[in-house]
């Protein structure tokens, strides 16, 4: 069974441009590269894993397709590219040249304009990615649930995958209205989802395998083993237990489902949906 890591980051730390890693953060505040990773992929069985970007940049892109090109393991690349430019479809046709270059992602979570995504000028260059047959990785909050639903459905014919289950309020527990929100945008069947980032959304230093069970249950309900996937969020689990417990937690959940579902969700969705 291949396993893939279908969500992970790799960085040289900058204070200024990491903003985001604060000070209780801080054993993320370093950098972090494919020589550190590679011992924990083997560890836990994984024959690769996606790079994701974790700054907007097209530098940030150009740098994961550089490590991407140095180590095989890292199957493919999510970069940045600014999807609003006026010389956006340019710019996808160069990166079209990398064969590891997979899709795009933008942090609509930290956008003042909730709505963003739905901007005439967004979904242009959104039309542009999918003529280009790249994939988009939605990161959002459970208030912008309902608007990347109503982006799914705009089009139909792009393959969406959801981040991080759009980061439930799992320290407080709170179920409504992100279950119902999450269950709606998981009934397009053009978006998927990566089960990821969770322990970082619950009490970090204290939680426990129950705490999540209400919200993995809402995942396989929603979307059923078939458009699930699995992500480390690596290295910023390493801010709530670390990447053996961020598997394990997964993998104890996993244990009662059939063989031909753990495969689904261990490698072959990844594969899939990525085209590794």
């Amino acid at each position: 069974m291949p396993k893939i890591d279908a969500h992970q980051h790799f960085w040289h730390f900058d204070p200024e441009r990491d903003a985001w890693i604060t000070d209780d953060m801080a054993a993320i505040q370093r950098d972090f590269l494919p020589a550190d990773l590679e011992p924990l992929l083997q560890e836990h069985g994984f024959e690769g894993c996606a790079a994701v970007q974790a700054s907007q940049s097209e530098a940030e892109t150009n740098f994961l397709l550089e490590l991407a090109a140095q180590h095989s393991f890292i199957k493919g690349v999510v970069g940045w590219v600014d999807l609003r430019a006026d010389n956006v479809e340019e710019r996808l046709a160069h990166y079209r040249r990398f064969e590891k270059l997979k899709g795009f992602r933008h942090v609509l979570q930290g956008e003042d304009d909730r709505a963003l995504m739905l901007r005439p000028e967004f979904r242009r260059g959104l039309a542009a990615l999918h003529a280009h047959g790249f994939t988009y990785d939605v990161l959002i909050l459970p208030d912008q649930l309902g608007y990347a639903a109503e982006l799914a459905e705009a089009f139909p014919t792009q393959p969406f995958v959801l981040d991080h289950l759009a980061k439930p309020l799992i320290k407080s527990g709170e179920i409504e209205p992100w279950r119902r929100d999450f269950t709606a945008l998981a009934a397009r069947e053009n978006v998927w989802c990566k089960v990821s980032g969770l322990v970082t959304e619950a009490d970090r230093q204290h939680w426990q395998p129950a705490d999540f069970r209400p919200y993995l249950d809402a995942a396989f309900e929603a979307f059923g083993a078939r458009r699930l996937m699995f992500g480390s969020d690596w290295p910023v689990c390493n801010v709530a237990g670390g990447y053996g417990r961020a598997h394990a937690l997964v993998a104890d959940y996993l244990a009662a489902f059939s063989a031909d579902e753990q495969r689904q969700f261990w490698g072959d969705n990844a594969i899939s949906f990525y085209d590794l």
